[in-house]
């Protein structure tokens, strides 16, 4: 597998004392499941799932349900709709400026599809009050941390009914528990390391996951961050799979490490594959053949994977989850509606959230006095100006 010639990489990539677990499963093993949808039953995961730096490996054995299985494919198979109704908005010239998907690993401006295991998985093996920061490709953790898929729409189409009124767009997402969406490559792992030391200092049981790509490794302020997380033992949990139940079995395993044991920052690298290019502007073949491309889609996909799962060990019918797939396209399609039918934001509201109330300045530098928020509102706002 390609995946296991980077494991003997890890090693290097990772600084000087740092732990990491890297996963790339994608066989899974059980000859059936209970015919109780509630009632646990053991998967064992293949042992090539985990390639391990320093720590020792998670557990092959991953309690599951049949609920939580088809909660999985049915979310997974929603936030690829859900890319894939984004990518045709924005052909059809409906979304302006940048936009990265994750169709595949890749984030914004491609798609975020084949990322559905990861983003999905972790969801499965973390709590509702642990928080996770990452960086411009950043849909489906949005809707999957409290947020919705109208609210991710409208936020691409710059509607108000998006989830920053329609101001902050693909990059700049959030919830309570979701740090966004982040533009600057590298920069949210830092903010992670910081909101892992609010946990820490509250007294909080709870961690925070930095998400990045391999392009923000090299940053500065990624080790910087790594350097501050090992000095505090932060409960930070830096994460770079197509395999669903290796993707939540290796987060739960991180996040036992750093709340339960209290062993301080880990690295999880998930190794995936990038079905578009690096954003819409990179048609993703000229250093990679379609062949190439499409061998991966036929044998790696994370939903087609665990679709094969779910029909060999009994947990659904094909007709079952082609129901599924049906159902998560019609929720899909009325969220765009809607997205569509909100209205754009008011001229107005280019003066509000950038100032804490009552600590608006008195002027602009650089600025005409007409321009001030002080002098609109004098004259009554926008609607005096123009």
């Amino acid at each position: 597998m390609a995946s296991l010639a980077r494991v003997r990489l890890l090693g290097r990539r990772l600084p000087l004392g740092a732990r990491g677990v890297q996963t790339t499963a994608d066989t899974t093993q059980l000859h059936q499941a209970p015919s109780d949808a509630s009632e646990p039953f053991t998967l064992k995961l293949h042992e090539d799932s985990f390639q391990t730096y320093n720590c020792p490996k998670p557990d092959l054995e991953v309690q599951v349900t049949k609920s939580e299985l088809l909660e999985m494919y049915q979310q997974m198979t929603t936030m690829r709709r859900m890319e894939m109704a984004a990518d045709a908005l924005y052909k059809a010239k409906m979304i302006r400026g940048s936009v990265i998907w994750l169709l595949g690993s890749s984030f914004l401006g491609s798609y975020e599809l084949e990322f559905e295991a990861v983003s999905v998985g972790m969801e499965h093996g973390i709590e509702k009050d642990d928080r996770v920061i990452t960086g411009y490709r950043c849909h489906p953790f949005a809707v999957l941390r409290g947020g919705s898929i109208k609210g991710v729409i409208a936020e691409l189409l710059g509607r108000k009914g998006g989830m920053s009124q329609g101001k902050g767009g693909s990059m700049h997402i959030f919830t309570p528990s979701f740090f966004g969406g982040n533009g600057i490559v590298g920069a949210q792992v830092p903010v992670g390391a910081g909101a892992a030391f609010a946990q820490m200092y509250k007294g909080e049981k709870n961690c925070t996951f930095a998400m990045y790509g391999d392009g923000a490794s090299n940053q500065g302020q990624v080790f910087e961050a790594y350097n501050m997380a090992k000095l505090w033992n932060l409960p930070t949990d830096f994460v770079n799979g197509m395999d669903i139940i290796a993707a939540k079995q290796a987060v739960a395993y991180a996040r036992k490490w750093a709340v339960d044991d209290q062993n301080g920052p880990l690295v999880l690298e998930f190794v995936t594959y990038r079905y578009g290019g690096h954003s819409m502007s990179d048609p993703g073949t000229t250093y990679r053949t379609r062949e190439e491309v499409q061998r991966m889609r036929s044998t790696q996909d994370p939903i087609r994977g665990l679709q094969r799962y779910l029909e060999e060990w009994g947990v659904a019918t094909e007709q079952e989850l082609k129901a599924i797939d049906k159902e998560a396209k019609a929720t899909v399609d009325q969220a765009v509606a809607e997205a569509k039918e909100s209205p754009e934001p008011p001229l107005e509201d280019l003066w509000k959230d950038v100032y804490f109330k009552g600590t608006e300045p008195q002027f602009l530098r650089g600025r005409e006095r007409e321009e001030g928020h002080r002098f609109l509102l004098r004259r009554g706002g926008f609607e005096g100006w123009l």
